[in-house]
């Protein structure tokens, strides 16, 4: 796995330093996908989240406090393919000393399918540290083909873009789960098919900038030696309660240690795990 991966892999899990440019959402307005006489595509049971779902982030580099991000369900319903869509847009920038050291000016955006949590349209507008990186995909989920800038890739069912994958795993149950269970589901990332594994943890109450709040810990499944000492390195928190928003996402990497905290929220669809005194 790549450092670039690795990296996707510690913002999956804390959701963080996604987007600052304005996309090219127009390029998109009528992707060439058409709905067949028979509509195969899976029925997902959504009680997580919906329109309007507002989360910011701060993020920490040691003492340092390096980043901001909002990830919001905006209130539009686009129809692609003859469905319904959820437009989710990743919002986020280096701040302070941190952006003299790596700026990061960042935009991920997906059009997700309203009933089964696929994407149909990924758009990523990506500078970190003065690498640019832009990409225009369209998925095809009834031919399971993705095509990346001109260029057509096969994939497995209902895979993954980079921002869906968050919003899809919120949508798994958890209620059985046991410890060392592993949840893996396929994503697509630069190209490339990638399996996202992360394993339950337990469960764990955390202090946090928005209250005190009960959480389901898991531990994305990791290569040690390249980023990570340990496969414990890398944890994350996530509300024990139906809306399964990351609250913290902690990882500690050969050069330093890296935390997220959600610091604001909004349009929740269910009551926070909040502990109240």
């Amino acid at each position: 796995m790549t450092f670039r991966k690795h990296i996707f892999f510690f913002f999956f899990v804390s959701f963080a330093l996604l987007g600052f440019h304005e996309s090219d959402c127009e390029f998109f307005a009528n992707p060439q996908t058409h709905k067949p006489a028979t509509d195969s595509l899976r029925k997902i049971k959504n009680e997580s989240f919906k329109r309007g779902e507002t989360l910011k982030y701060r993020l920490h580099y040691g003492f340092i406090n390096a980043g901001e991000a909002i990830l919001q369900i905006t209130d539009e319903n686009k129809q692609i393919a003859g469905r319904n869509t959820l437009h989710a847009i990743g919002i986020g920038y280096s701040i302070s000393t941190f952006d003299w050291f790596f700026k990061v000016r960042d935009r991920y955006e997906t059009y997700m399918d309203e009933d089964a949590i696929i994407p149909w349209v990924f758009i990523r507008r990506s500078n970190e540290g003065g690498y640019i990186i832009n990409q225009n995909q369209v998925y095809n989920h009834y031919k399971n083909v993705v095509d990346s800038d001109g260029k057509k890739f096969d994939v497995p069912e209902n895979i993954q873009d980079m921002l869906s994958a968050f919003y899809y795993a919120r949508t798994i149950n958890f209620s059985n789960a046991k410890e060392g269970d592993i949840f893996e589901f396929p994503c697509f990332v630069d190209n490339e098919i990638w399996p996202l594994k992360i394993k339950y943890v337990g469960k764990e109450t955390i202090k946090s900038d928005v209250g005190k709040i009960r959480c389901i810990k898991f531990r994305p499944v990791v290569q040690k030696g390249r980023i990570f000492k340990n496969e414990e390195d890398l944890n994350a928190w996530i509300s024990d309660d139906k809306n399964k928003i990351p609250i913290r996402a902690q990882a500690n990497i050969l050069v330093g240690s890296i935390k997220m905290d959600l610091t604001a929220y909004s349009g929740l669809a269910n009551e926070l795990a909040l502990v109240k005194k």
